[in-house]
C-alpha cells in the first residue's frame, strides 16, 4: 500500500516537473547523455551473464558425464 502511494506521488511530481516546472529540456539533455551509458552497462551484465551460463553448461555436461560413468560401472 505504501509502495503504491509513493509511486502515485512519484508520478505526479514526474508530470509536474515536466509541464509545469518546464524541465522538460533538462529531462531530454539527461536522458541523452544518459543513454549511452546505460546501454553500456547493461551490454557489459549480458556478457558477464553470458560466461557464466556458459560456465555453468559445461560444469553441468561434467557431473552428467560423471554420473554416466558411474552407472556403467
Amino acid at each position: 500500500m505504501v509502495s503504491l502511494l509513493i509511486g502515485i506521488v512519484l508520478i505526479g511530481f514526474c508530470v509536474f516537473s515536466c509541464l509545469g516546472l518546464n524541465w522538460t529540456s533538462d529531462i531530454i539533455s539527461f536522458l541523452k547523455g544518459f543513454t549511452p551509458c546505460f546501454a553500456a552497462f547493461c551490454g557489459l551484465i549480458s556478457v558477464f551473464i553470458g560466461f557464466a551460463d556458459i560456465k555453468d553448461k559445461k560444469e553441468a555436461k561434467k557431473e552428467e558425464n560423471a554420473a554416466k560413468s558411474i552407472e556403467k560401472k
